[in-house]
């Protein structure tokens, strides 16, 4: 063994040595993970298969790429992936931006106490179930919600936004903001407190207002981790959620609220069609990946460590 192989060998049984105490804390995160994720990642060979839960893996006959063939020719998926893709773009402009907007308007309170009332008040709905969020919504703003009623009241027609497919894309983007942007805005106040507040006093004894330090302070002292979320983001473009699609799939349609997940469900699951919702799932995944892979290069191309780094 060479003197590299030596050196490089007796470094790692230094870092075991080192680290095991903080190795075995972590091992039972690394069998959760292994057994309940990459284990069932191989199941994805049923995507290639006419599978029968009967018949099992071995038994079901191969098809190749039936599923994807049948897929890729049906106007349904084609409709169902057009609208993941207009609502994730819809949301990458009017809700990604918001937890960074709240977490600046955040950190410009002086109060501390204030600010840990505020910060506690808007991401409580975060732990909300989409049932209660989509009844509350329902209740707001429903045919027979407080803004209908109100109306009536007033001698106007009554409006139920609830069941309107034209302005779908708005309301579900609506009731994310305002479950996850108060979640998503701990990210961005996590980010701000490691900024170096000395960077403020000495822009500010040069002279620069608040505007000029958000711009050359504080917006690339956050940027890393905006590149970051927004990579991750891009990876998960055809995951728009299910739960919130189904539960209000039956007001306004399936032209409007039909996405891939809840296409995977009625097309694959519902009917028993496991490989043909593999497949569906499967495409999914590449393409998330293929995204990720992208968006990371990009960050690398304008100098931001993104998800992964080469050494």
């Amino acid at each position: 063994m060479s003197k590299a192989g030596k050196a490089g060998g007796a470094s790692w049984r230094h870092r075991l040595r080192r680290d095991w105490p903080l190795l075995l804390m972590v091992a039972p995160v690394i069998v959760l993970l292994g057994v309940f994720h990459y284990f069932p990642t191989l199941g994805n060979v049923i995507a290639f298969q006419d599978y029968s839960p009967y018949a099992g893996i071995r038994g079901s006959e191969f098809v190749g790429f039936a599923n994807f063939s049948r897929m890729f020719s049906e106007p349904a998926f084609w409709s169902a992936l057009v609208n993941t893709l207009s609502i994730t773009a819809f949301q990458l402009v009017f809700y990604f931006p918001i937890p960074i907007f709240l977490a600046l308007l955040l950190n410009s309170v002086l109060s501390v106490r204030l600010r840990t009332i505020v910060q506690g008040i808007v991401y409580l709905p975060h732990f909300f179930s989409w049932v209660l969020v989509v009844s509350l919504f329902q209740q707001m703003i429903g045919g027979a919600g407080l803004l209908a009623q109100t109306l009536r009241s007033h001698g106007y027609n009554a409006v139920d936004l609830m069941t309107k497919p034209d302005s779908f894309i708005v309301l579900v983007t609506a009731q994310s903001i305002w479950k996850d942007a108060g979640w998503g805005m701990i990210v961005f106040l996590a980010a701000l407190s490691t900024i170096n507040p000395a960077l403020y006093e000495a822009a500010a004894a040069d002279g620069a207002n608040r505007w000029r330090r958000l711009w050359h302070i504080t917006l690339p002292g956050l940027r890393p981790v905006i590149v970051l979320l927004l990579i991750l983001r891009l990876g998960d473009a055809l995951t728009v959620g299910f739960e919130q699609f189904i539960l209000q799939r039956s007001a306004v349609g399936g032209g409007a609220a039909e996405v891939l997940d809840t296409y995977v469900y009625y097309q694959g699951l519902l009917v028993g069609d496991f490989g043909y919702g593999a497949a569906a799932g499967l495409f999914k995944g590449l393409v998330g990946l293929v995204l990720v892979l992208l968006a990371n290069r990009f960050a690398h191309l304008v100098g931001e460590q993104g998800v992964y780094s080469r050494s």
